[in-house]
C-alpha cells in the first residue's frame, strides 16, 4: 500500500490507534499527517500531528517514552491506521501505560 492510497480528512489528518506489540493492549489514539507518517516510517519511531499545537511531535522526545514502530496498517476503508509499537515507557501524558487505563463506559444521559 502507498501513502497516496490513504484517505485523509479535510485537515490532512488520519486517526491512528497505537497498540503494544508486547500484549496487544491499546495504548493511545492520535492523528498522523502525511509528513508524520513519512517520519515514522523513516526513523522507526512514532511521530504524530498535534491538532492543538498544529505541529508534528516525536513521541517521547521530551519524556523519553518513545515508541519503536513495528508496523503500520490501514483499515479496510483506508481512513484509519493501526500502529503496532514496542513502547519504552508510558504512552499517556498522565504517566499511565495506556490512555485507556481509567476510562468509564459511555452511557446515555
Amino acid at each position: 500500500m502507498k501513502l497516496s492510497d490513504l484517505q485523509f480528512d479535510a485537515s490532512g489528518l488520519i486517526p491512528v490507534t497505537v497498540q503494544s506489540a508486547l500484549d496487544n493492549r491499546v495504548l493511545m489514539m492520535a492523528y498522523m499527517s502525511r509528513e508524520s507518517i513519512r517520519l515514522s516510517l523513516e526513523t522507526g519511531e512514532t511521530h504524530f500531528y498535534s491538532r492543538s499545537r498544529k505541529e508534528i511531535w516525536h513521541k517521547g522526545l521530551t519524556s523519553g517514552n518513545t515508541q519503536e514502530l513495528i508496523s503500520l496498517h490501514a483499515d479496510c476503508d483506508k481512513d484509519g491506521l493501526l500502529a503496532v509499537v514496542r513502547e519504552s515507557g508510558p504512552a499517556c501524558h498522565t504517566g499511565k501505560r495506556s490512555c485507556f487505563e481509567n476510562f468509564e463506559a459511555l452511557e446515555l444521559e
